[in-house]
């Protein structure tokens, strides 16, 4: 009894702070409060104390379950790791729980699952918009999006949108849907009574700014395209997208009638079978502020930073590089203010006159002790000092390996 009356008498923001270290799933399950009696008790052992203890329970627990709905804890609600969310699961949650407070909403769907189909419906979407008009990001997993037509049904209020590993149809990245929704459907109307405001998801058009695309093995250069419709879009992340050719990335360059005009970041992670996509930058790109290359081969893509005359950042990542390579790549780029090497394998040059010359065997001694994990190839950082003076150079888990050959 003593310790319900301690937790009974924690203030509320330190009760919040202790609930927000659990898990959607946790959330949920420490907000149910059904007292059940133990079987094969007697009667008689319900003495005043034990009433007492009971009283004080059920108060506790339905300030729990109060304090569990609160929307300072349901910012941020991530169901990628609950492998048995359902649609039925979806309303639940959507219906009790979420709310004006939803910023950030990531969920995992059925397409790997031995259960298959998809569970965003339409009108649990319209119900999403209308309920959490704050929603600015979206990140969909392994999601079924194909009987979706389009991808103006999602919330209105979207900044950004993650798709990994999902399926889209041919039109889902279109402006405006080609079936539009019933404006009578009694869940939106419910939900636009109780809000004091209607919610038009065909008519106010996509707002998302930056959309992020890995392993979607549907999107093709059509997909691409239909994105020069969407006004706001800045910032666009490829990741091993097998279907974009160099030529689907050329047609969208601008000037010209599909292109992407407000786009000012474009990070292209390519693989062994996309590794000429890249070569799409080659036509040159205007406006374009902010360039990312990753993958086993960045070789095209560094042959067109040349063409990029607006380039202010620029990111390799993943990638086995030179010092030649790089230095030849950016000799160009005068404007160039930013410059990072992630996770990146530099490859140098082993001499085999060290032995031989004792100046450069105690050049190679001074590099290997000022290399560092910040700076492991210094002397590639001083070249670009000097080619580069008004850019900054950063090195996150990089390694150097010496070539024999």
């Amino acid at each position: 009894m003593a310790d319900v009356k301690t937790l009974d008498c924690f203030p509320e923001n330190i009760l919040i702070e202790i609930l927000s270290y659990l898990n959607v799933r946790e959330l949920v399950r420490n907000g149910r409060y059904t007292l059940r009696k133990k079987e094969n008790k007697p009667k008689e052992t319900y003495t005043r104390l034990n009433l007492l203890k009971l009283f004080f329970l059920k108060r506790v627990c339905k300030r729990w379950k109060r304090l569990v709905k609160d929307q300072r804890l349901w910012r941020v609600v991530d169901l990628s790791t609950w492998k048995g969310v359902t649609s039925r699961v979806l309303w639940v949650l959507l219906r009790q729980y979420l709310g004006r407070g939803l910023r950030y909403l990531r969920l995992r769907g059925l397409l790997l699952s031995a259960r298959g189909g998809a569970f965003l419906s339409e009108p649990w979407l319209q119900t999403l918009a209308s309920k959490c008009p704050r929603l600015c990001r979206l990140s969909l997993l392994h999601t079924d999006l194909r009987a979706l037509p389009s991808c103006s049904l999602l919330p209105p209020t979207l900044q950004i949108l993650e798709l990994h590993g999902c399926e889209v149809p041919t039109g889902f990245f279109t402006q405006n849907p080609p079936v539009t929704s019933e404006p009578d459907h009694p869940v939106v109307a419910a939900s636009n009574v109780q809000n004091k405001c209607p919610v038009s998801l065909s008519s106010s058009g996509i707002t998302i700014e930056t959309l992020i695309l890995d392993n979607v093995p549907s999107f093709t250069n059509q997909h691409l395209q239909s994105l020069s419709s969407w006004g706001r879009l800045s910032r666009l992340e490829l990741r091993d997208m097998i279907r974009v050719t160099a030529s689907g990335l050329r047609s969208c360059a601008p000037p010209g009638v599909q292109a992407l005009s407000h786009l000012k970041h474009l990070e292209m992670n390519t693989g062994s079978r996309q590794q000429m996509a890249a070569l799409g930058l080659g036509e040159g790109w205007v406006g374009l502020e902010g360039l990312g290359l990753g993958g086993r081969e960045v070789s095209p893509g560094l042959l067109c930073l040349s063409r990029l005359p607006d380039l202010r950042w620029l990111r390799l990542r993943s990638c086995r590089l030179t010092e030649m390579m790089v230095l030849r790549s950016c000799r160009m780029l005068k404007e160039l203010h930013r410059l990072e090497f992630w996770q990146v394998e530099f490859v140098i040059e082993s001499r085999r006159g060290e032995t031989e010359g004792g100046g450069e065997r105690e050049e190679s001694e001074r590099e290997r002790e000022e290399s560092s994990e910040n700076d492991p190839v210094p002397n590639l950082r001083r070249s670009l000092a000097t080619l580069l003076p008004k850019c900054s150079v950063l090195f996150t888990q990089c390694t150097v390996t010496e070539n024999m050959d």
